[in-house]
Parts: C-alpha cells; sequence; structure tokens
C-alpha cells in the first residue's frame, strides 16, 4: 500500500490543499494529511481546530486520514509508514524552500521521496496567508475555502477584540 503525507500548517486549510489532497489519491492508496506545530508562526486556528475543520472539508473519505504531529517529517514518515511527501508549489517562489527540505528530509531518511505537485489553475493564487489576510478585513472568502471553514473564519473575525489590522 503506497501512504503519503501530505503536511503543512493549515491556517485554514483552502480549496488549493483540498485540491492536491484529492488528486494525490491518483497514485497512492492513503494519504495522511499532518497538520504540523510550527513554532516559528502565531497560528489563527489552534491545531485542534485545524485538524476539525480539514475533517470537516474533506468529508469521511477513508483514503484520508488527518492527524496532528510535532518534530521531524521524516520521524512522522516512518511511524506512520509514509514512503511519498506531497508538497505543493504555487510559484517559482516556492521550489527554493521545498527544494532544500526535501533534500534535507532524504538525507534524513533515504525512504521518503518527495512529489511535487502544481495546483489546478484555478487555485494557484490560493494561500492559507491570502485567506486570512482576506478574512481580516471582511472580504469574501467562500469561493477560497470550503464553507466550515468559511464560517470559522468569520466567526474568528467577528469575535470581540478579534485582531482587524
Amino acid at each position: 500500500m503506497a501512504i503519503a503525507i501530505y503536511a503543512g500548517s493549515f491556517d485554514p486549510v483552502t480549496r488549493g490543499h483540498e485540491d492536491l489532497m484529492w488528486r494525490s489519491l491518483t497514485f497512492v492508496d492513503k494519504l495522511i494529511v499532518a497538520v504540523a506545530v510550527n513554532s516559528a508562526k502565531q497560528p489563527l486556528f489552534t491545531i485542534g481546530e485545524r485538524v476539525s475543520l480539514i475533517r470537516d472539508s474533506i468529508g469521511n473519505d477513508p483514503r484520508i486520514e488527518v492527524r496532528e504531529f510535532n518534530g521531524l517529517l521524516v520521524d512522522f514518515a516512518r511511524a506512520v509508514g509514509a514512503t511519498l511527501s506531497i508538497r505543493g508549489l504555487r510559484a517559482v517562489a516556492d521550489f527554493e524552500y521545498e527544494y532544500q527540505m526535501a533534500l534535507m528530509n532524504r538525507h534524513l531518511n533515504a525512504e521518503l521521496e518527495t512529489v511535487f505537485m502544481v495546483p489546478s489553475i484555478d487555485r494557484t493564487y490560493v494561500s492559507s496567508s491570502v485567506v486570512r489576510e482576506v478574512a481580516r478585513y471582511g472580504g469574501n472568502t467562500s469561493g477560497l475555502v470550503h464553507p466550515v471553514v468559511d464560517a470559522a473564519l468569520r466567526a474568528r473575525f467577528n469575535e470581540p477584540g478579534a485582531a482587524t489590522s
């Protein structure tokens, strides 16, 4: 069984992320969406909220498992038996960082291969940071994220004391 990991902060999960999840299932039997704890970022949603939003966005497909993880991706991959790491590339600017990470991951675990995927043309411009910014200022995110994520964003930014700048 071919198992892949699609790791990221997913803060929040976007239609672009969903696109890569579904398309990766054309060449793997199981996809583990690994929601990372990133100490360098201040997340909008807690890790538990992000896991729930992803599960709500993708439904109950048994081929997709959503889990949180902390630490090195290569260690997590070994623990779950994954041999592929799915990485999305929206623009050339993404490539240098992703290339360095792929080489380091291969150095740490020669059994883990990185597969770069480009999003569908209508999702190329969608990123979590852009979605957060649009939502922060009350813009329409409905076409960029699943309805449950859209509702969570609106609730988060309409909370008393929510960040507006």
